[in-house]
């Protein structure tokens, strides 16, 4: 009975320690759920911003490609609030007289209202739009930037004006000499924000607040503080210096947890600012939450244990007789299973005891287990099959570009060797050429995008371009169809940036277009950049024309093509290879054909990115013409 009860004391002392180690792991567990939802929700709000800074991009480049065309803002303004539900404005804005025709004001804006797209130009003698804070900010800072949220007034069907809280990301328009021209603002509401933010709730009373730069309420549960308090309004009627404090390292982007306790209750806020706004998300959890059901699992246990502790005494040696024998045939069963017999049925038993339910749950892992392995077997058949096909669909893509090098083992004056190694198994990147009436076609592009959709689209660029080059058209020309065929039903978005060249084999003449490529490097002596005309990538929108240029001669002159694995090839601190090192990677490689200096630069590229993963395609073309 003395041993029993020595047994006991030292289980409850035991437990007790286990119990305050629990505590702390709850705490310490809590504390990490609560920052990984934190966590989660700032990346996906950052994800949905930096999705309009992409769409800002996108727009920016247009906007510069038909930036004599005062009609075309007003297009591009209404098409991006429709191609993208989350935004609920656009405005397109230029300094006063920056179009002569069109007077003072000239601002494209166009906004959502209920299901409907609405555009007008919006600069009046009642609205100065160049004084606004959208405006001004661009044009101030001379970068982009996000507003502080406020108040826009729409008006409804029924004629009635409807305030929504929104906020804007101005981008500054400039000329070519880098002088302010106007502003892009894209507008959202901050319905969205609010909704996502307020959907973490790790617990039954946690809520989740967002803070402006200055400390306002953005996101709250409690409507009367949104956008008219700030975080320190409290503390100036009830002074709480934990309270204060965490308010200073909110608006400081700072990221960390703070406890403050109010009305008797002990609260834990888990911050993290929002760098793309420099807002602050904040999770504010109770202890009773966090707590709460571990000290409810505490005070059953404690209960269950006293009660088993009075039944033991008396049950001690039964016990012990009754349940040691079955343990040990299911130890020995138990054991079998473990050394791989996995098929070796365990007896059924009718206990309903505790035997009865280990029983019962080693029969349903033997059964699990037996289950789990033809499931992995069947999977792994099936990747492998996955595997294989993609390998098929490598060698399918890698078929349709010329492989076969010399190219032209007639030609003596003609060095060509190309190279392209796909990041995955198949990629976006091409290139092509071929000979027709002492002519030398060539091209090389870089589809956006990775994977199988990339060399779909791939596949139907190479053979478009092969299509109507060989119809003799100029590369100007080949791009103008190629790009109408691409843009019609495009409903991906997907565009191929591509460099046609073609150069007469009698006289040296080069024709060429670039169509928003990598410009080529000609090796004149040194290394330096072919001049290209900005033309637009192919495939973004039908209709648009394309320059093409002219070199008299271009014989016994190296030009070197490549796509955007080769200078932004990334190691494994995500630093890019870049145009200077390259082009001294370049200048400094001695070669005497195509295939030599194409080689040295594949080892330069493997030396820089060492073991990091391709972060792109890498295709290179290297022509010379004797």
């Amino acid at each position: 009975m003395w041993t029993v009860a020595f047994a006991a004391s030292v289980f409850l002392a035991a437990l007790g320690y286990i119990f305050v180690v629990a505590r702390d792991a709850v705490r310490r567990e809590a504390f990490k759920g609560a920052t990984r939802e934190l966590d989660n929700t700032v990346l996906r709000v950052n994800s949905i911003l930096e999705d309009i800074e992409i769409i800002a991009n996108n727009l920016e480049w247009q906007i510069y490609a038909d930036i004599d065309k005062p009609e075309k803002m007003m297009e591009y303004s209404r098409q991006v609030v429709l191609s993208n539900s989350i935004l609920n404005g656009c405005s397109i804005s230029f300094e006063p007289y920056f179009y002569p025709s069109e007077g003072l004001y000239y601002s494209c804006y166009s906004n959502r209202v209920d299901n409907t797209v609405l555009s007008q130009q919006e600069g009046n003698d009642e609205y100065q739009y160049f004084y606004r804070e959208w405006y001004l900010l661009p044009k101030l800072l001379n970068q982009s930037c996000w507003t502080e949220p406020y108040t826009d007034q729409e008006e409804a069907d029924d004629g009635s004006m409807d305030s929504k809280m929104s906020v804007s990301y101005c981008r500054p328009l400039t000329s070519k000499d880098d002088s302010f021209i106007g502003s892009l603002s894209l507008d959202i509401s901050l319905e969205w924000l609010s909704e996502t933010i307020s959907h973490v709730k790790p617990y039954p009373n946690s809520y989740s607040i967002l803070i402006s730069r200055g400390g306002t309420f953005l996101v709250h549960p409690n409507p009367e503080l949104l956008f008219y308090q700030t975080i320190f309004t409290d503390g100036l009627v009830n002074p709480q210096p934990e309270l204060w404090q965490l308010g200073q390292d909110m608006v400081s982007w700072k990221e960390g947890m703070g406890e403050f306790t109010r009305d008797g209750n002990t609260y834990y806020v888990f911050y993290k600012p929002m760098m793309t706004t420099g807002w602050s998300v904040g999770l504010v959890c109770t202890e009773k939450d966090i707590f709460g059901s571990f000290i409810h699992f505490q005070t059953i246990v404690v209960l269950i244990v006293l009660v088993g502790l009075l039944l033991m005494f008396a049950l001690f040696a039964r016990i012990i007789r009754h349940h040691l024998s079955p343990l040990r045939d299911l130890a020995s069963q138990a054991e079998e299973i473990a050394s791989g017999h996995f098929d070796n049925l365990i007896p059924q038993t009718r206990r309903q005891d505790e035997i009865g339910v280990l029983n019962r749950s080693f029969r349903f892992m033997q059964s699990s287990l037996v289950n789990y392995i033809k499931e992995l077997t069947e999977t792994t058949a099936k990747k492998e099959r996955i595997e294989g096909e993609l390998q098929i669909a490598r060698n399918i893509q890698m078929g349709m570009v010329p492989r076969v090098f010399p190219p032209f083992p007639d030609r003596k004056d003609i060095d060509l060797f190309a190279s392209i190694t796909p990041a995955k198994e198949v990629g976006g990147d091409l290139y092509d050429y071929f000979i027709q009436n002492e002519k030398l076609y060539f091209c090389i592009g870089d589809v956006s995008g990775k994977g199988v959709p990339a060399s779909l689209f791939m596949a139907v660029a190479r053979n478009l371009y092969r299509l109507l080059s060989q119809q003799g058209l100029p590369p100007s020309e080949v791009a103008r169809y190629i790009n109408d065929t691409l843009a019609d039903n495009n409903e991906e978005l997907m565009f191929v940036t591509m460099f046609l060249g073609v150069i007469d084999l009698s006289s040296g003449v080069l024709e060429y277009c670039n169509c928003g490529h990598n410009p080529p490097v000609v090796l004149d002596g040194g290394a330096h950049f072919l001049d290209c005309l900005p033309n637009t990538p192919i495939g973004i929108s039908a209709g648009l024309e394309f320059q093409g240029q002219r070199i008299d001669s271009f014989k016994g002159t190296p030009l070197l093509l490549y796509t955007d694995g080769l200078n932004e090839a990334e190691n494994i601190f995500h630093e890019e290879l870049g145009n200077d090192r390259m082009m001294a990677a370049i200048a400094s490689a001695p070669f005497t054909t195509a295939e030599e200096l194409i080689s040295r630069l594949r080892i330069t590229v493997a030396q820089h990115v060492g073991t990091a993963e391709p972060s792109d395609d890498l295709t290179m073309l290297c022509i010379k013409v004797s």
